[in-house]
């Protein structure tokens, strides 16, 4: 998946593009989420989890408080982390994200640029920044690396 940008008109068209863009996120991968508040991360993530046909867009929310949804489906498990509220790489460490890393997985963290280690590890960069209305530029670049 090359560097790409899109620009989505509504709730609908940035659930769309997620779940097109789950063709090109086979498990084991990181993704990084990154935009504002309300930029649409979680909106994009509830068109992934429909793409693979994990759960249904209306099943999938934010998980501000609880940290971590878990969506599954029989090809892979997909694991939604919200970093908002973590501050510290000592909070970071209790959630025991290391151990949700295998062959069916896919991560998608939602703030995880908060942190050097997701910078550096993540497949692919998701930035969504709001433009007014209901209106969503979402660039998308995939980052070739060693694991």
């Amino acid at each position: 998946m090359p560097e790409e940008s899109h620009i989505t008109a509504s709730a609908l068209e940035t659930m769309a593009l997620g779940e097109r863009l789950s063709a090109a996120l086979s498990p084991q991968k990181l993704v990084v989420l990154s935009g504002n508040l309300g930029a649409g991360k979680t909106t994009l993530v509830k068109g992934i989890v429909e793409g693979f046909k994990a759960a249904p867009s209306a099943q999938v929310t934010s998980p501000t408080f609880t940290l971590i949804h878990e969506y599954r489906s029989p090809k892979i498990d997909i694991y939604h982390i919200d970093l908002y509220r973590i501050q510290t790489l000592r909070e970071l460490e209790t959630l025991g994200l290391d151990d949700l890393l295998g062959e069916r997985s896919l991560l998608l963290i939602e703030w995880g640029e908060k942190f050097e280690r997701f910078r550096r590890e993540c497949d692919v960069e998701i930035s969504l920044q709001s433009m007014g209305d209901d209106r969503r530029r979402i660039s998308i670049r995939s980052r070739d690396k060693e694991r």
